[in-house]
């Protein structure tokens, strides 16, 4: 079995393709509770979309660009004698072909000049023949009278249940359009451009002699392909079945598939996307080839076929599954392993889970080659440099989101099964090339101190967290004591009783204001750098509230080591404490009173201290 998948919106579906109806499916059945449903479905994503959209000066055609699009669902059909059969789907594809003769009818009401285009996609025109694009041909006189206009309870329905359910679903569609557009030539046309332009189905055509058994299957037991099932069929379908048998290439996928999807569900999907990003796409517009919706039909085109050679070839294809898949099916296991649970061999893969750096996938396949000997050692680079590329550019104001993403690509086309020393090379470059052209300065260093002078409570919430949370994690190795709660935990509980949340040591009140010459501006600037932040969980975090700085002080014992080096009791015969601040040449100190040469001070300790821990 082949089967082909194509997503499609309305104006492509319906324009040149007629399509027949199989034997299987010969009644159309839907009643007016389905089509209200799909109506209400269409008419509630386009209600939000016009609501934000409307009042926009830019035409349509190229307005409707900005609308979000609406995925309707999946219809299957089957080439047999060169015409196209509905397998599955008709009771949907002739409720939009009734959509559409009603909207046919409203562009003439309202003078609209979108009938000409309407009209194109319910009939096409061949001389004196005419032909609808849904070919109901036992009950064309009820489709015709429709798309007449004629008068609605004259319409022959004498041909069967067919023609009566459409005559009355149009009467149900007809109210409805009435309600929601009315008069509005405006609210219309833009209805029109979001209908053919913005919802979209996926056609699946199965080239297949047993269309009884595909729609049994797809019906009857209401499976539907994913796109890891469809390439299943496409590359397995190649091999004989006596070699698949006794080389066990279905065991090897279904093996593969279920160690994935426990991890998450449809997981070797991801696996694919990122694996085929990772070797073929050098730019983000190239990764757009190979998303969810794409990359199984992808994996068959020129640049990738010139590769893996996998577009009829049976012996490319027992190859690859031997080898490519795998290998890198193998070491994407490893990967979710080390996300999922701490290693200490390779902490930062877990780490870059907590800030949600997934492009660690990308780049760390990009960097192994097949059977990779250095495997280990390039996921301990790639996953540490991802993590530092991440945390410098967010703690020196240096990080933009889209060129981030394109730097990431490029990067993973540069590091592409090279030596750990070029992949090294090539994160460095990548890390000073970024600061320097966001922040609009050539720099020869990955960290600064005037670059980060200014960092504080703007950075991502999530982010702030992990940051004390990896310099807590810091001040526990050093001092040789456990952490109080795990990084985990203080990355990612958030409640409100147990969760942790960032706290400002100089509260609002008049008596710190005043400590800055009663500067408003310049208090609240001071205040937010990291350096006047800290980590502490709800409850203490509540009760710390506006307090005088005395009184937090009381807060912060026993609770983050961070917090606690405030504190004169921390300092108290802790000669661990007392070994690392020598080791690493680190200033601490009691602080009994917070103000701007405190907070100054505190914002060059954490500095010193992301020298040692990134650097």
């Amino acid at each position: 079995m082949d089967v082909t998948p194509d997503k499609q919106n309305i104006d492509k579906l319906f324009s040149g393709t007629t399509y027949y109806i199989d034997f299987y499916q010969r009644q159309y059945k839907w009643t007016s509770e389905p089509v209200i449903r799909l109506l209400d479905d269409i008419m509630y994503k386009f209600n939000l979309e016009y609501t934000i959209h409307k009042s926009s000066d830019i035409q349509l055609d190229k307005l409707i660009e900005k609308y979000s699009w609406y995925y309707l669902n999946t219809y299957v059909t089957n080439l047999v004698d060169g015409k196209v059969f509905i397998v599955d789907g008709q009771q949907r594809l002739t409720t939009l072909t009734l959509i559409l003769i009603k909207l046919y009818q409203l562009a003439k009401d309202l003078q609209s000049d979108l009938i000409d285009w309407i009209s194109s996609r319910i009939v096409g025109f061949s001389g004196f023949q005419k032909d609808f694009w849904m070919n109901h041909e036992q009950h064309k006189k009820a489709v015709e009278g429709l798309y007449k206009g004629e008068e609605i309870d004259k319409i022959d329905v004498s041909t069967g249940i067919t023609a009566v359910n459409m005559v009355d679903n149009f009467k149900t569609i007809s109210g409805y359009m009435k309600k929601e557009i009315g008069n509005d030539k405006h609210r219309f046309e833009s209805f029109v451009f979001f209908f053919l332009k913005r919802l979209v189905l996926i056609n699946l055509n199965v080239e297949q002699t047993d269309v009884p058994m595909i729609f049994e299957v797809i019906n009857d037991r209401g499976v539907k392909l994913k796109p890891y099932e469809i390439l299943k069929g496409k590359l397995l379908g190649q091999i004989d079945k006596d070699e698949m048998d006794h080389f066990g290439f279905n065991e090897l996928w279904d093996t593969k598939v279920h160690l994935m999807n426990e991890y998450a569900e449809d997981e070797i999907d991801e696996f694919f996307i990122y694996y085929l990003r990772a070797k073929f796409a050098n730019t983000v517009g190239d990764s757009k080839k190979f998303d969810q919706a794409a990359y199984h039909r992808t994996i068959f085109m020129s640049e990738v076929n010139h590769s893996l050679g996998l577009q009829h070839n049976p012996n490319a294809v027992k190859h690859f599954l031997n080898n490519e898949f795998k290998y890198y099916s193998d070491l994407y296991l490893k990967i979710l392993k080390y996300q999922k649970d701490l290693d200490s061999n390779y902490p930062h893969v877990y780490y870059n889970k907590l800030i949600e750096m997934d492009s660690q996938f990308l780049l760390i396949l990009s960097a192994c080659s097949l059977r990779d000997q250095l495997e280990d050692e390039k996921i301990k680079l790639v996953s540490y440099h991802v993590d530092r590329l991440f945390t410098l550019l967010q703690l020196q104001r240096s990080y933009d989101s889209n060129d981030f993403n394109e730097m990431i690509y490029k990067i993973c086309s540069q590091i592409r099964e090279k030596t750990p020393a070029e992949i090294e090379a090539v994160f460095e470059a990548s890390l000073l090339a970024m600061i320097s052209e966001v922040r609009g300065t050539p720099v020869t260093e990955p960290v600064s101190y005037p670059l980060f002078r200014d960092t504080g409570y703007e950075l991502n919430k999530r982010f702030k967290r992990y940051f004390f949370a990896r310099i807590e994690e810091f001040l526990a190795s050093g001092t040789k004591m456990n952490m109080k709660h795990s990084i985990t935990d203080l990355v990612q509980k958030t409640g409100s009783v147990s969760g942790f949340h960032i706290e400002h040591i100089l509260a609002e009140n008049s008596e710190n204001l005043q400590a800055f010459g009663n500067d408003r501006e310049r208090f609240e600037r001071e205040r937010n750098r990291l350096g006047g932040l800290l980590l502490l969980k709800g409850k203490d975090n509540i009760s710390s509230n506006n307090e005088a700085y005395a009184k937090k002080l009381k807060t912060y014992a026993n609770s983050l080591y961070w917090n606690e080096t405030l504190r004169q009791d921390s300092y108290k015969a802790k000669k661990d404490f007392d070994h690392m601040m020598n080791t690493y040449k680190l200033q601490f100190r009691p602080m009994d009173i917070f103000g701007a040469d405190e907070l100054e001070e505190r914002h060059r300790l954490l500095f010193n201290m992301i020298k040692l821990i990134w650097i």
